[in-house]
């Protein structure tokens, strides 16, 4: 096991993007388990209808995902706007760790705050709005109690939807907000953020109270261009597959 850690988000595996799975497969089957840990910060999936769903590349993925587990190497999770119903049952059947929509973890002794990103687009006001009704317990349980076909008909609408919803917003609205990443950072106590959902890969320099830190956006997936963040004791590297 070497002494690094990954970063990946914003994969939108589905079967419509088959090379996507691909590269994710192989990085699970070569980089990856020589790794001190991998953390997926959102969107693995370009929908999630429930744990009940065997949709491909989703048993593929789990298997995977499993494999890589049982050889010891931690996997952790954090939800996305995209795939934020993954539970219990999926994370039981894979091995890996479902964390908070906010976790700070000492990366090589610095503390570290990661997060999806959707949260730091506060200017989308609608979205958020969304987001709150569908993370509660009594909206997610009305959605996972009915039937399996309905779930996935209704996944393919809300694609659909969110798509031209998307085309009527500027893009500035959907970035995140500086005085929101200002202060999430000031309340966890963090000067180094790393997160996806923009698609607007960079690295940003930052003060934080009269402090140097920095914020890492992680690239979307793609068939011709995937990417992935790793860190060690000797530094960062922005990696292709």
């Amino acid at each position: 096991m070497s002494n690094e850690t990954l970063f990946i988000s914003d994969l939108h595996l589905t079967i419509e993007r088959p090379e996507v799975t691909r590269k994710f497969i192989e990085l699970l089957t070569t980089r990856a388990t020589q790794a001190r840990a991998l953390y997926i910060l959102g969107d693995l999936f370009d929908t999630w209808i429930g744990d009940d769903d065997f949709s491909p590349p989703i048993n593929t993925v789990k298997k995977h995902l499993k494999a890589l587990t049982n050889q010891g190497i931690p996997v952790f999770y954090i939800h996305g706007n995209r795939d934020f119903l993954i539970g219990k049952r999926f994370s039981e059947q894979t091995g890996i760790t479902l964390l908070d929509e906010y976790s700070v973890i000492d990366l090589y002794g610095t503390s570290t705050l990661l997060t999806h990103g959707d949260l730091l687009c506060t200017d989308d006001l609608p979205y958020q709005e969304f987001r709150i009704k569908s993370h509660a317990t009594e909206w997610q349980e009305n959605v996972l109690s009915r039937p399996l076909i309905f779930r996935l008909l209704y996944a393919r609408w809300y694609r659909l939807r969110s798509y031209f919803h998307k085309r009527k917003k500027s893009q500035d609205i959907m970035d995140v907000n500086q005085q929101s990443i200002q202060k999430v950072m000031e309340k966890f106590q963090t000067k180094r953020l790393i997160h996806g959902h923009t698609h607007r890969p960079a690295v940003h320099d930052l003060q934080i109270n009269g402090q140097d830190a920095q914020r890492f956006v992680l690239a979307e997936w793609k068939k011709d261009s995937a990417s992935f963040l790793s860190w060690s004791e000797s530094g960062y590297k922005v990696e292709s597959i």
